[in-house]
């Protein structure tokens, strides 16, 4: 499980004045879709937090392919890129219903301690179960 899919329904508030979904709304597709690969994995941000871990967004390079409009059934496909060290990487794929890619994305968040603001490594059972994905 390197990878999950999250159907989204784009929203009409999310939509701008051509009518399409604003490109500010990609980062929160994105972020519901890593919300739901860290349920799949057995974690979530809520379970980081109460660990004194934070995960801010280090970098992100978005690409926008195809426009998505209002009620459009789309898919936000979320992969582990790699093993994660103090940064998690993740790629993403917005796919509608009629398989066409409407964005890609690469993410990088870093571990980030909520005491002191530095960088540190990813909880221990969250690094081994990380690790389980990449044994073939």
């Amino acid at each position: 499980m390197k990878s999950t899919l999250t159907k989204i329904i784009t929203r009409y508030v999310e939509t701008d004045q051509m009518g399409i979904i604003h490109h500010s709304n990609y980062l929160i597709y994105m972020e519901q879709a890593r919300l739901d690969w860290l349920d799949t994995l057995g974690f979530s941000y809520k379970r980081m937090e109460e660990n004194k871990v934070l995960l801010p967004v280090y970098q992100i390079d978005i690409k926008y392919k195809n426009p998505m409009k209002f009620g459009e059934e789309i898919m936000v496909k979320t992969t582990l890129k790699r093993i994660p060290t103090t940064r998690v990487e993740f790629e993403y794929e917005i796919i509608n219903k009629k398989g066409i890619i409407c964005a890609t994305a690469d993410l990088t968040l870093v571990f980030t301690n909520a005491i002191n603001f530095r960088p540190m490594k990813p909880l221990p059972d969250f690094l081994e179960a990380c690790k389980l994905l990449f044994v073939e």
